[in-house]
């Protein structure tokens, strides 16, 4: 008399459990090909904002000349991203104002990627996300620059509020990256794997 199981009864067994845990297994596979996906985006991303409030900030200040050639050298910096379709850059001049008792920041100017001499940004994209400094409601189409204001009547915006002195200035660089997951909105039964998107975004302030 046999004691041991039979063995194709075993087999069996083990098919169907790996069976079973594939679609898991493959779930979370592809989980973390996408967070890996999603953090070298957002690295990348970082680095263009730091590395353009760096340039920003040394340059001649004549952003109405020099804003989307600024802009265009950082995302030429950017591959594998495709920046020129899922991309966007936000340059915004905020200054220190004081005024009973305390300091307020005001918006001097801003600008977005809409590189009117290359077709690129805006023009190329129509990926526009809202700027988180300040909403601009109307742009230059020859400058880039937001034209919603007057200067005799700068909006106020939450950047550095009550931390800049009296005529202080600093830019804010934005970058946005509209994140695609290689299964966006995936889900079978119980199980569904997490959207990162659909905007990667960071600032840098200097």
């Amino acid at each position: 008399m046999k004691l041991y199981p039979n063995r194709k009864r075993q087999r069996g067994v083990a098919a169907v459990e790996a069976a079973l845990l594939l679609p898991l297994l493959m779930l979370l596979l592809f989980g973390m090909i996408d967070a890996a996906r999603a953090l070298q985006a957002s690295i990348i991303m970082t680095n263009i904002g730091r590395e353009g409030a760096n340039l920003v900030a040394r340059g001649n200040g004549d952003l109405d000349a020099s804003s989307q050639d600024i802009i265009y050298a950082l995302m030429a910096s950017a591959p594998p991203l495709d920046v020129n379709s899922q991309g966007m850059i936000y340059i915004t001049r905020v200054m220190g104002v004081a005024g009973n008792g305390a300091t307020r920041s005001v918006v001097l100017d801003q600008y977005r990627w809409d590189d009117a001499a290359r077709s690129l940004g805006v023009r190329k994209s129509g990926y526009k996300p809202v700027s988180k400094v300040y909403n601009c409601g109307s742009w230059s189409a020859t400058t880039a620059k937001c034209t919603a204001f007057a200067s005799s009547n700068r909006p106020t915006v939450a950047v550095m509020s009550g931390k800049l002195d009296d005529g202080e200035v600093v830019y804010v660089v934005e970058t946005f990256y509209r994140y695609d997951m290689l299964f966006s909105g995936f889900a079978s039964g119980a199980l569904s794997l997490t959207d990162f998107g659909p905007d990667l975004y960071s600032y840098t302030i200097f």
